[in-house]
């Protein structure tokens, strides 16, 4: 080295002026990409779910869609994996009462495969609040056989 210690003065305000725009690429990074999701305008749970996603930090824009099975079609929901409302995000598709903890965990560890699904609308999943709560499988599918991504009881994996 020259010299020069390490922690000079220009290399302080270096480090300041660069501070705000690293801790900005961090935020956005930690920010979830925007989700759109199809319902059938009079489910009342499908509402419930996008609740759930909003107070989990997730922008959704909501589109109605009276006849549901094209959008199915088009996304490549298997029927038996099938529930009331379709989203998408990030190139992922998001199918019925899928807590926003495994979104996430989906969009972390970008796995192989089409998408997350909860089958039918299990007791106490997000948006089908009421009853006593069951237990329920989250799926990922579109790789092969369709799989677990979790167990979960309520919003929280199990």
């Amino acid at each position: 080295m020259d010299g020069t210690p390490f922690f000079n003065r220009r290399t302080m305000l270096g480090w300041m002026a660069a501070g705000p725009a690293l801790l900005a690429t961090r935020a956005w990074a930690d920010t979830p990409p925007s989700m759109v999701v199809f319902r059938d305008p009079t489910c009342g749970c499908c509402h419930h779910w996008v609740e759930h996603l909003t107070a989990n930090g997730f922008a959704v824009t909501v589109h109605d869609a009276p006849d549901m099975k094209p959008v199915k079609v088009r996304f490549g929901v298997p029927a038996e994996l099938s529930s009331c409302h379709t989203g998408e995000i990030a190139g992922y598709i998001i199918e019925g009462h899928v807590p926003a903890a495994a979104i996430k965990r989906l969009l972390a560890a970008k796995p192989a495969g089409r998408g997350l699904a909860v089958p039918g609308m299990p007791i106490g999943s997000p948006g089908m609040e009421g009853g006593e709560p069951e237990i329920y499988e989250v799926m990922l599918f579109g790789a092969g056989v369709p799989q677990s991504f979790g167990h979960f009881r309520e919003d929280k994996p199990v």
